[in-house]
């Protein structure tokens, strides 16, 4: 038997004797073919296991029902329940996915968008990598007609849709948790304020602060938002620790690694220093003691991104309002804090 998947409408033709239109038209049910002919092609089809070939139907199409996704890191729990959302509303409504990952680089970002390209996708999900500053390979996609949804680090000079968590409210919420819990010294450890999840995050914080009269400290924001920006920046973490009773990280590794660094200078958590994290990452309830986090929904986010996309690909002559929907977000205690 010819291996399957080298099986075309051309073999199925000589195998049964019969013109490939014919294989064609009896394989689409098309009313011209008998019935019986129509039962021996398609029973013959499914003994041979064939399957069409996509890229010709989606020439053909000028359609490849594909879609691009363009992540940081793949590893990421947040990114990876963003991709689980993606797929079971893509798959669901007839649509594959390529998933790419920039690992926190712009040229490398910069490839994923042209292999997209090259691979004729109908349309691209992307979170941008926070080493991005220059957005013409966004905007290249978008002037060859592929439309773009971005989610959770999102290009605010591209216009186009957008799915984001509601960060300030988050951090302000989290923030203000440490304060009620007696914590006046905060430390912020932030991402960079070029990225819009960064600036928002470290805003809420700023904002918690003065809502209950606490002066903010430009001593206690640092850029730091790596377990290797942790070890890279252990000195100057260790020393505001004598001083400072609380630390607010911008993503749970960050804070995890701080807890470590800290346990290993003969410091409490959370009885001499609070710590806080933000995304819920799994090893937040497993960490000793477990982590105080923000709880985002990348599940939903991932169907709601994908969802926008697809109405887009699927009313291509409608006009459609470009959108930023914002998904909220709710605070895990654990005894971090």
């Amino acid at each position: 038997m010819i291996k399957s998947h080298l099986i075309s409408i051309n073999d199925i033709a000589r195998a049964l004797g019969i013109s490939p239109s014919t294989v064609s038209r009896a394989l689409k049910d098309h009313p011209d073919i008998s019935t019986e002919t129509k039962k021996q092609v398609q029973a013959y089809a499914e003994k041979v296991n064939y399957r069409p070939n996509a890229l010709a139907l989606s020439l053909k199409r000028q359609r490849s029902n594909t879609l691009g996704l363009i992540i940081p890191e793949i590893v990421h729990h947040f990114f990876s329940t963003v991709i689980s959302g993606i797929e079971r509303v893509a798959y669901a409504k007839g649509y594959r996915v390529i998933i790419c990952q920039s690992n926190e680089d712009y040229k490398r970002e910069v490839m994923n968008s042209q292999a997209l390209l090259d691979n004729r996708v109908d349309g691209v999900l992307a979170s941008v990598s926070k080493n991005s500053h220059d957005w013409g390979h966004f905007k290249d996609l978008i002037d060859s007609g592929i439309p773009i949804v971005f989610f959770d680090r999102i290009c605010e000079e591209v216009e186009t849709d957008r799915v984001v968590s509601d960060d300030f409210e988050a951090s302000h919420l989290a923030t203000t948790h440490l304060i009620e819990c007696g914590r006046r010294k905060i430390l912020h450890l932030a991402s960079p304020e070029h990225l819009r999840i960064g600036k928002l995050r470290r805003e809420g914080y700023l904002k918690a602060l003065t809502d209950r009269g606490i002066e903010p400290d430009p001593n206690y924001i640092i850029n730091c938002d790596t377990r290797d920006d942790v070890q890279a920046q252990r000195e100057q973490i260790l020393a505001l620790a004598p001083e400072i009773d609380a630390i607010f990280t911008v993503n749970d590794f960050t804070a995890i690694a701080v807890i470590q660094l800290l346990q290993e200078n003969g410091y409490k958590v959370p009885s001499d220093i609070s710590v806080a994290g933000f995304g819920n990452d799994p090893i937040a309830s497993i960490v000793t003691p477990s982590l105080t986090t923000v709880e985002q929904k990348g599940y939903e986010m991932g169907q709601q991104a994908v969802e926008m996309l697809i109405r887009r690909l699927e009313n291509p002559t409608a006009f459609i309002d470009f959108k930023t929907v914002t998904i909220g977000t709710s605070l895990v205690k654990r005894k971090s804090t």
